[in-house]
């Protein structure tokens, strides 16, 4: 039996300063995910810069799932986070510090 999966791209082009989230997803129909993020502009300093995956029953109200990781810190690199175990909407948040800047693309694989 092969699995069903979807690539969704959920931020593209956007340019992160300070606080940023991509738009949420539905995919409770998902057994797991990755989120990816790719750099395609970036500014020091991004070393600080952290993801964190956001969770939601209804795509309004959100709460921090635990999964965190950074960010790229160059243009052309790309990071990733890991998640299972989530409810029905899913949203990437992201938090650079003063000066930061990353123009990002952001794919959600979803997978059963």
């Amino acid at each position: 039996m092969i699995r069903r999966s979807f690539t969704a791209t959920v931020a593209r082009n956007e340019t992160w300063v300070g606080q940023a989230a991509t738009e949420p997803y539905e995919a409770a129909w998902a057994g797991e995910a990755i989120f990816f993020i790719r750099a395609l502009e970036a500014a020091v300093p991004l070393a600080e810069a952290v993801a964190r995956v956001q969770i939601s029953p209804d795509g309004i109200h959100w709460c921090d799932e635990g999964t965190a990781f950074g960010l790229p810190t160059a243009a052309g690199q790309v990071t990733f986070g890991r998640v299972r175990h989530f409810g029905g909407y899913l949203r990437l948040v992201a938090a650079l510090p003063p000066g930061a800047m990353c123009k990002v693309i952001v794919a959600l694989v979803l997978k059963e």
